[in-house]
């Protein structure tokens, strides 16, 4: 009887050590819902415009909880969260998440009283940060929507290529990954990180609420299946004002 009762004690510590070295799964993401994940540049040179950045991001998760008014786009009904997550430069990459997958309906409004311009522009760091929380998240569907107001100049992790490697890593996913100058217009840094023309986007002071939520509304019909790909037209450009920027910037 002691002989037997050894043996199961011994069992059962086999037992517990395998559960404690066993791997826990992340939960399989729903097929319904998509997420967005914001990367805003909060670095000093964003002082004039911040008010208005912050403005644009709320619209978006305005605009992501459900299709515009008399403008309902086709495909089944979906279910949508936003992460938006502010970066900088001060003794190495400050990457701040304000909004962690959260319901856009159960959105509240993002202030000057969260986050200030600052710093420098660790821009590659920051690339490499989000995109890893959206891999730790892992949803089926998703679209990184990067916003800056100017180039890299104080990234230690990851160089272009590193950025660039995080990106095609989202792409090869299925992820879509838009990239917006805030009244800025030079995309050099976008493209040595793969980002085609058709995803880079100039928009212009006065232009950004309305441009985010437009790209909202592009972002839910790529996720009701409703668009293959989230990408600009002329139309879109109209709206942001790009040759305005481009016009003002001297490019």
């Amino acid at each position: 009887m002691k002989f037997s009762r050894t043996l199961i004690a011994v069992a059962a510590g086999f037992a517990l050590a395998a559960t404690s070295q066993a791997k826990i799964l992340p939960k399989p993401a729903k097929s319904d819902t998509v997420q967005s994940y914001i990367l805003l540049d909060r670095t000093g040179s964003m002082s004039d415009i911040w008010e208005e950045a912050l403005t644009s991001v709320n619209a978006y998760a305005d605009s992501f909880a459900a299709d515009a008014p008399g403008a309902e786009i086709a495909g089944g009904d979906i279910k949508t969260a936003v992460t938006l997550a502010v970066f900088d430069h001060q003794d190495g990459l400050q990457f701040d998440v304000l909004r962690d997958k959260v319901d856009p309906a159960k959105w509240a409004d993002v202030t000057n009283d969260e986050a200030n311009p600052r710093g420098m522009t660790p821009l590659y760091d920051a690339i490499g940060r989000i995109v890893n929380r959206a891999e730790a998240d892992a949803p089926e569907k998703a679209v990184i929507v990067i916003m800056t107001d100017g180039l890299e100049n104080s990234s230690s992790e990851l160089t272009n290529q590193g950025a660039k490697a995080a990106l095609d890593r989202a792409r090869a996913r299925g992820w879509e990954v838009v990239f917006l100058g805030a009244e800025f217009a030079s995309f050099s840094d976008a493209e040595s990180v793969g980002m085609a023309s058709s995803k880079t986007m100039a928009v212009g002071q006065g232009r950004m609420q309305e441009s985010m939520d437009n790209l909202a509304q592009k972002a839910r019909a790529y996720g009701k299946g409703a668009a293959p790909a989230v990408e600009f037209n002329e139309a879109d450009r109209a709206i942001a004002d790009e040759e305005g920027v481009k016009e003002r910037k001297g490019q």
